[in-house]
């Protein structure tokens, strides 16, 4: 028999507290995640800086959103308007993305009584993320390996720090080459020309002024290859002063934002990541789960994904030129672009699965609703009765289960 919505009063009432309302990679982990907590267990609404698309999106998903101010020192009318909806919507756990987010999170969790969550998407903790999570006691969930050891290091308590990693569908983000597509069409891209890409946010810390240098000198070496550059952001009219300057405009193209990543990742042939910092960037994951391979920085979590030489290449940061070698060689070896792709497939199912980041997700917000007398402390216990992850639970269970 099919489950049925409880009534809410039944349901965990979570609030996503959502720093900026843009379309990137944070705010689509969050969308995903409102997508896909079970209704039958769960109710979310979510505060917002600004509407914009990505609000209409939250909607779309199943959220009652709000929008209030959200700066790093938020106004007492944006505290209040958060503690009352808290209490009037019967919030059980508030949960917070970037530290102008966590702030808002910390103060109202604070005089609510009601447990805060903040997940850190980046390759560590802010100054801001540590004031809060100090002075708050709020909950932390890291999503890298390099996130996880900076804050051991800064000192926060293993029994409020997770590290859930993203996960990716590898349902939805699969191999399915169709031949020349939207991409082809729109830029007149010829049938068998080799298309390398660039997915994410034209902001300074994704570097895509780097990806153009690589371009620049692998379109000397390899005129028949052309570079699609999918996302926005404030550095567009930057790059495409460049590629005017160096009269590229037939052989790199700005898609700008695209709904419908898996099909036109389906159009590439290799995917770069050129980012100064990054976290478990969610293009490389999608990328991999196409079965394309991948070239990337190493920096942040990045090497958690990439098994250099197996399922993609690395590069030092900003290593325009070494990046432009690994895409040189896998440009001539259809063979080795094939082979990266299978296992870059075969990882992300095997150590990236969406499935299992939501529920431990799941099961963390679970915990942090229970009332505080019932809370036990949230992680691991190895079968000896170590503490790990800061789990506090009989020996040879684990705490999220």
């Amino acid at each position: 028999m099919a489950s049925t919505i409880q009534p809410a009063s039944s349901r965990i009432h979570v609030l996503e507290i959502i720093g900026n309302a843009i379309v990137g990679g944070m705010e689509n982990s969050v969308q995903r995640l409102i997508e896909r907590l079970p209704t039958q267990r769960f109710s979310v609404s979510a505060l917002c800086p600004f509407e914009s698309p990505y609000t209409d999106r939250l909607r779309a998903a199943g959220a009652e959103v709000h929008i209030v101010p959200m700066p790093d020192d938020p106004p007492w009318s944006a505290i209040h308007q958060t503690c009352a909806l808290i209490k009037s919507h019967a919030v059980d756990v508030i949960h917070s993305h970037l530290p102008n987010a966590h702030v808002l999170a910390g103060i109202a969790g604070r005089l609510s009584g009601k447990p805060v969550l903040a997940t850190i998407h980046g390759r560590q903790l802010s100054p801001l993320d540590l004031e809060v999570h100090r002075s708050a006691g709020t909950h932390l969930h890291v999503v890298c390996k390099q996130s996880h050891f900076n804050a051991l290091g800064i000192g926060i308590a293993a029994s409020q720090l997770n590290f859930i990693p993203h996960g990716v569908d590898t349902d939805v983000f699969k191999p399915q080459r169709n031949g020349p597509g939207r991409l082809h069409q729109r830029f007149g891209i010829a049938d068998g020309a080799p298309v390398v890409g660039f997915v994410g946010r034209l902001s300074p810390e994704k570097a895509p002024d780097v990806f153009l240098r690589m371009a620049l000198g692998l379109h000397e070496r390899s005129p028949q290859t052309r570079f699609v550059v999918l996302g926005d952001g404030p550095m567009r009219r930057q790059l495409e002063g460049f590629v005017r300057q160096f009269d590229l405009t037939a052989a790199i193209h700005f898609a700008g934002m695209q709904d419908d990543m898996p099909t036109l990742l389906n159009e590439l042939d290799i995917v770069v990541s050129t980012s100064h910092s990054e976290a478990m960037p969610l293009s490389l994951m999608e990328a991999m789960a196409c079965a394309l391979p991948v070239v990337a920085t190493r920096v942040g979590g990045v090497p958690d994904l990439i098994q250099h030489g197996v399922t993609g290449w690395l590069a030092g940061d900003g290593d325009y030129e070494g990046l432009a070698v690994q895409v040189l060689e896998l440009l001539e070896d259809a063979d080795r672009r094939a082979l990266a792709g299978q296992c870059g497939r075969q990882r992300a199912i095997e150590h990236f699965s969406l499935a299992a980041s939501l529920r431990a997700t799941e099961q963390l917000l679970t915990r942090l609703a229970q009332p505080r007398s019932e809370q036990r402390r949230i992680g691991t216990v190895t079968s000896n009765g170590k503490l790990v992850n800061g789990g506090l639970a009989p020996a040879g269970k684990s705490a999220l289960a």
